[in-house]
């Protein structure tokens, strides 16, 4: 199993180490070096100054005595450009909570062989960085699997989770021998009446605790979204306090989202009062440098934009090459944008904006013509 990871990324070289946030770029000549080095049949060491630099980087001591290739995990060049991507394993969940983007979210997905061609076709793509997500994706009966094949793949892993199940010995010695770059977890309040009153769970607190105790005790790399809703909004200092007194990183998100189905339901679960006006779109690479996979191998450019999707499994990584020209479309200012004088400043992406549109959402939540005393008085 390997120590290290080098990789073509976005059109340079990259070595990173699974469970490190720091790596290092390699010039052309060097990464081409490796690359032939583990290639070779011979049992070759690493050479020296890719030892020296892995200790200055991370500390640790490339096994000199060791092949390279059994440390070292040389990825060969994609000629599809892509470098990272997020998948929902899942869209089921062990929890029901109000501001939910995924609506109505039935359990269902591949069966584990398409799994895991899905997954190569990522590793095809040039896919180094990979979230998965659900649902909560902890509850796929394919999901350890899953994150051991990636793993082996040559693949950076994040997991978004709610934390109920990070307490289970499995998933602790999973992410013990295969670190993941990082766990981010959900937090929804700081006692357990507004956390089981959102998740309309009882027992999701204690079982968040429970998660969380136990990877804070595994050391595991934990950065925490604060979820600011009405059942939670007087607890916003609390919560806060809670992610500093366990030193974890933290982000807090007061604004809710429409669901990818374009329905209201996770906007009355926002707390007005801490809404906060959305900075000016200024463009991303969606389906240019990243995408997103649905559980049924259907990529799309984002979460968000779904209205366009190419089947992976059916396609594989060549179907892929469409994705620009669907970005591109999905990006045009239609549905009652087109013409817009302020375009430049829009709040959302034109995928975004249509869901709210869809929802019938107050103009001010994702425009700034919506700027008014009357809007925000409402």
């Amino acid at each position: 199993m390997h120590d290290v990871i080098v990789s073509p990324m976005l059109g340079g070289y990259l070595a990173v180490k699974p469970g490190q946030l720091s790596g290092f770029r390699l010039p052309e000549a060097r990464y081409k070096e490796l690359r032939a080095l583990a290639l070779t049949q011979a049992g070759e060491s690493a050479p020296q100054w890719f030892a020296d630099l892995a200790r200055t980087t991370w500390d640790i001591d490339i096994d000199l005595d060791k092949p390279f290739k059994e440390a070292v995990l040389v990825r060969a060049p994609s000629e599809y450009g892509y470098a990272r991507a997020s998948w929902e394993i899942n869209l089921g969940c062990n929890w029901e909570c109000k501001h939910c983007y995924l609506g109505d979210k039935a359990f269902s997905g591949l069966p584990w062989e398409q799994k895991m061609q899905l997954l190569r076709t990522m590793r095809d793509a040039g896919v180094l960085y990979l979230q998965i997500t659900g649902g909560e994706a902890t509850i796929d009966k394919h999901f350890e699997d899953a994150y051991r094949y990636a793993f082996a793949l040559g693949m950076v892993l994040t997991i978004s989770t709610n934390g109920s199940r990070l307490w289970m010995p499995s998933l602790l010695d999973l992410f013990a021998m295969r670190p993941p770059h990082r766990i981010v977890v959900s937090v929804y309040g700081a006692t357990e009446e507004s956390w089981d009153s959102l998740t309309q769970r009882k027992g999701a607190w204690r079982a968040f605790q429970r998660g969380m105790a136990a990877a804070r005790e595994a050391g595991l790399p934990l950065r925490l979204n604060i979820v600011v809703t009405k059942d939670s909004a007087h607890e916003v200092d609390a919560m806060i306090a809670m992610a500093e007194a366990w030193g974890v990183e933290h982000y807090i998100y007061p604004n809710m989202t429409p669901t990818i189905y374009g329905t209201a339901e996770p906007l009355l679960a926002q707390s007005p009062q801490h809404i906060k006006a959305r900075k000016p779109y200024t463009g991303c690479n969606a389906g240019i440098t990243h995408f997103h996979s649905d559980p049924h191998g259907l990529a799309s450019i984002c979460k968000v934009g779904r209205d366009e999707q190419i089947n992976l499994i059916t396609e594989g990584a060549e179907g892929l090459r469409r994705l620009a020209s669907v970005s591109d479309r999905l990006m045009l200012r239609t549905g009652g944008c087109s013409g817009c004088k302020i375009s430049g400043t829009c709040r959302v992406c034109r995928p975004m904006a249509k869901q709210y549109q869809e929802a019938k959402a107050p103009l001010h939540l994702y425009c700034q013509h919506g700027d008014t005393k009357e809007a925000h008085s409402a």
